[in-house]
């Protein structure tokens, strides 16, 4: 069998690979170990830690309750002293309520403990009831001492071999760890070497057509798609490098392709469009954007042919190029999203000082474009879909503004249906004219 290129590459990733497995198996074996460690202290010896301390505190507390009532006889002392004991008891079910083998035979005795001192203690209240004080007093100092006293111990022993079990635990992680980290380290270095040894073994056949690929890659990169590597192999290489100039080439047609501004007038197209309205709602600032189309434009482009109704068109981007220069309104967007709609984004002001401007320039800039014939008669004469002969009014151009804010409009594409909806009732209305929808909203519709 002949060894090509990627064959020889194809055992060096092999034997990689296997090595790099072996590691990571070995690690991820370790690491789960140490994971059950950790687990087992955390879930396990550090709640017994905090559930020891909590009962201690518990205990405590009866202890002071009990000796505060035999002196003070006050029945909310008494409710203390079992809500402690209660507090105790529950913390013995916590233990109980997990897999704690270490403790499972200090939890029985511990809780009898506990029934014995609530026992003992209500035997005491008994005889505080009967007025027999000294013998209460006598029970508390007798019996009651030995039992918290053996309550106090069996506590500090679950305590004491929780942290044992801790130290215990956190060096055998330390131990296991070191291990893990060695021989993972042994394994990585293997893995590398054997991958480095046998790359070396090809790395001379293939470095230098290799970097006229990564030369070729930088200048596409940066926009030079007609530079050809030019390596002329009979391998994979080969074969890759030819494969790499069609890609050239196929990315060279689709970036002619997916180039955003209108080839008619050199405006942004719809991309650019939707990007810059995104950005003023996130930027939560009042902007307003202005949808503008052209009224009995089909008429026109039917009579007078596609290249003037294209003229018309430029001659509007024109128009609104030259009057954003005239105002100095430098930061306002004009795009072309394509026939007759052009859009304009600014802040509300300078977008309604632009596109009134539009409206009252219009019908003297278009003129030039008419015959002197249907510009004496006010009318063209055309014929509607059906093919029968019509007047059509001459051109005329309405504009819609909706003012956005971050807040009201979710994103671009709910911003322009509801401009767009506006602009259609523009049209209905006859000549040119600008409407806003605030005045369409307050029920005094503003045209122009």
């Amino acid at each position: 069998m002949k060894l090509t290129i990627s064959r020889k590459m194809l055992l060096s990733y092999l034997v990689m690979a296997l090595l790099t497995v072996m590691a990571s198996a070995y690690a991820v074996v370790s690491l789960r170990q140490l994971n059950d460690l950790t687990y087992s202290i955390i879930s396990q010896d550090f709640f017994v830690v905090e559930t020891s301390k909590k009962m201690m505190y518990a205990l405590l507390a009866q202890e002071s309750a009990e000796r505060r009532y035999l002196i003070l006889k006050d029945p909310s002392l008494a409710e203390i002293f079992h809500e402690r004991n209660r507090e105790f008891a529950q913390s013995l079910q916590d233990i109980a309520g997990h897999p704690f083998r270490d403790y499972a035979d200090r939890q029985a005795q511990t809780a009898a403990l506990a029934q014995q001192y609530a026992a003992l203690f209500e035997q005491a209240m008994t005889l505080v009831a009967e007025n027999r004080l000294p013998e209460a007093v006598a029970l508390s100092e007798g019996d009651g001492k030995k039992i918290i006293e053996s309550l106090a111990s069996e506590v500090r022993t679950m305590q004491h071999k929780a942290e044992k079990n801790i130290d215990a635990r956190m060096n055998l992680i330390r131990t296991q760890g070191s291990n893990a980290a060695h021989i993972t380290i042994i394994l990585t270095v293997a893995s590398l070497a054997a991958g480095i040894s046998l790359a070396l073994l090809i790395t001379y056949n293939i470095s230098v057509p290799l970097k006229k690929l990564e030369k070729a890659t930088s200048l596409i990169a940066e926009g030079q798609f007609d530079h050809h590597p030019h390596i002329d192999r009979p391998d994979e290489i080969g074969r890759l490098a030819n494969a790499f100039g069609v890609m050239a080439k196929r990315l060279k047609l689709l970036e002619a392709l997916n180039i955003d501004a209108s080839p008619l007038t050199g405006l942004p197209g719809n991309l650019a469009i939707e990007r810059i309205i995104e950005e003023r709602l996130s930027a939560q600032r009042a902007f307003s954007l202005c949808q503008i189309d052209l009224d009995y434009f089909k008429p026109y482009a039917d009579k007078y042919g596609y290249a003037w109704a294209s003229e018309i068109i430029k001659e509007v981007a024109k128009i609104l190029l030259a009057e954003r220069a005239r105002a100095g309104l430098r930061d306002v967007f004009v795009g072309h999203i394509g026939g007759d709609d052009f859009v304009l984004i600014a802040e509300p002001e300078r977008a309604e000082t632009l596109g009134r401007r539009l409206v009252d320039v219009f019908d003297e800039q278009i003129r030039p474009f008419y015959s002197a014939e249907d510009l004496q008669r006010g009318f063209i004469v055309g014929k509607d879909r059906r093919g029968n002969e019509q007047t059509f009014p001459l051109l005329s151009v309405s504009v819609a503004m909706v003012t956005g804010d971050g807040r009201r409009f979710k994103n671009a594409l709910e911003m322009a249906e509801v401009t767009a909806e506006l602009k259609e009732y523009a049209k209905s209305l006859a000549g040119n004219n600008f409407v806003k929808e605030e005045s369409l909203n307050a029920g005094h519709p503003e045209a122009t």
